[in-house]
C-alpha cells in the first residue's frame, strides 16, 4: 500500500498533474519499451507487441480549488476545479503546489444551503500584498488528507483516481502478453475527459479499457446502486458518458470467473471511456471500476480486495481478450 499512499498524497489537480506523473513514470518505466508525454501532459507507456493494440487509461488528476481573487485583507476567493460540493470543503485544510497551506471557511454562520460564493480560503495573510507574495490568482490548491488503513480498507483524498493508476502499474508488473499495450495515465479527466480524448486520437487503439473509481450504494440512506464496497471489481455497463461495448462487457464477465465481480450502472458522472469510444471512427471500449465510498471528499475509501481483483481482471483482459 506504500505506492498507493504516495500517489494519493501527491499534489495533482486537473491541469497540474506533473508531480503525480513523475511518480508514475518512475514506477512504470521498467515495464515499458517507450515512455512519452504528449501536449496535454498524458503519460504514455508503450509495451510493444504484435497483437491487438490495447489502450488502458487511468486519470491522474484530482479535484481542486483555483484562486480567482485576493481581497484587501488577504482572503482568497476560489472556483472549483472539478465537481466539489461546498459542504465537502468547509473548515478543511488545503495545500498549494508551493507548500502554502490554508483553511476553507464560510462568511458567516452555516446556513441550510452552503453557497460557493460565500466560501473563501484563509492562508494566514494580513493583506493582499502579503497574500500575493504567497499565492497568485490562478494557483490551485488540493485538499489536505491523511492516508489511513482501516482493516481491509484504506482511506485518503484522491483515491479517485490514484487507485486506478495504482491498479494499472501493478497490472503492468504482471502482464505477459503479445498484444501491443499502451498504458495511458491521463490528464484533466475531472474537467471534461480531455487528456483521454487526445491520447486515443493519437494512439488509434483497437480496444480500450478505462480504469477508474465508482460510487457505492451500501451506506445508510444512500441512493440505490448495485455496487458495494468489498463486493468485487465492478465491470462497467453504463455511466453518464458511455454505454460500454457489449462484446467487451460480456468477455470481461467471462474473464472475471473465479474472482468477485459486480456490474456497474452509474447514473451520473463519466470516465475516460466516454471520449475514447468516440475517437476517430470509434473504439471498442470497456470499463473497470474500483468501488469507492465518499467520492470527491478527503476520505475516499476503497477495499484492498477490490483493488486486487481489479488488477487481476486487467491482467486477464490484456492477456486473453
Amino acid at each position: 500500500m506504500k505506492l498507493l499512499e504516495q500517489l494519493c498524497l501527491a499534489y495533482g489537480p486537473s491541469g497540474a498533474e506533473g508531480c503525480v506523473r513523475e511518480q508514475i513514470k518512475n514506477e512504470i518505466a521498467p515495464y515499458a519499451d517507450e515512455i512519452s508525454v504528449d501536449a496535454l501532459g498524458n503519460l504514455i507507456a508503450h509495451k510493444k507487441g504484435s497483437g491487438k493494440k490495447i489502450m488502458l487509461a487511468a486519470h491522474m488528476d484530482e479535484i481542486g480549488l483555483m484562486v480567482t481573487y485576493i481581497d484587501d485583507k488577504g482572503f482568497l476567493r476560489f472556483a472549483q476545479v472539478g465537481w466539489l460540493p461546498p459542504v465537502f470543503t468547509i473548515n478543511r485544510q488545503v495545500r498549494f503546489e508551493n507548500g502554502v497551506k490554508g483553511v476553507v471557511a464560510y462568511e458567516k454562520e452555516m446556513e441550510k444551503e452552503l453557497k460557493q460564493a460565500k466560501l473563501f480560503i484563509d492562508i494566514g495573510a494580513k493583506s493582499r500584498e502579503e497574500a500575493e507574495s504567497m499565492v497568485k490568482v490562478g494557483d490551485c490548491a488540493v485538499m489536505v488528507s491523511e492516508f489511513t488503513e482501516m482493516n481491509d480498507r484504506v482511506t485518503c483524498k484522491a483515491m479517485d483516481n490514484r487507485a486506478g493508476c495504482y491498479a494499472l502499474i501493478k497490472a503492468a508488473q504482471e502482464i505477459n502478453s503479445s498484444n501491443d499495450i499502451y498504458y495511458v495515465f491521463t490528464t484533466q479527466e475531472e474537467i471534461g475527459l480531455r487528456g483521454a480524448k487526445t491520447a486515443a486520437f493519437a494512439i488509434e487503439p483497437d480496444l480500450a479499457l478505462s480504469v477508474d473509481t465508482t460510487m457505492t450504494g451500501d451506506t445508510p440512506e444512500s441512493d440505490k446502486m448495485a455496487v458495494t464496497l468489498g463486493g468485487g471489481v465492478a465491470i462497467k455497463v453504463m455511466d453518464g458518458s458511455i454505454i460500454t461495448n457489449s462484446y467487451l462487457r460480456k468477455r470481461m464477465i467471462e474473464l472475471a470467473q473465479g474472482i468477485p465481480y459486480q456490474l456497474e450502472v452509474l447514473i451520473d458522472g463519466g470516465t475516460d471511456g466516454g471520449t475514447i469510444h468516440t475517437s476517430r471512427g470509434g473504439v471498442m471500449t470497456g470499463g473497470i471500476s474500483i468501488p469507492t465510498r465518499y467520492i470527491h471528499s478527503i476520505t475516499e475509501t476503497v477495499d484492498k480486495n477490490d483493488l486486487k481483483n481489479a488488477i487481476t481482471l486487467i491482467k486477464r483482459f490484456c492477456e486473453e481478450v
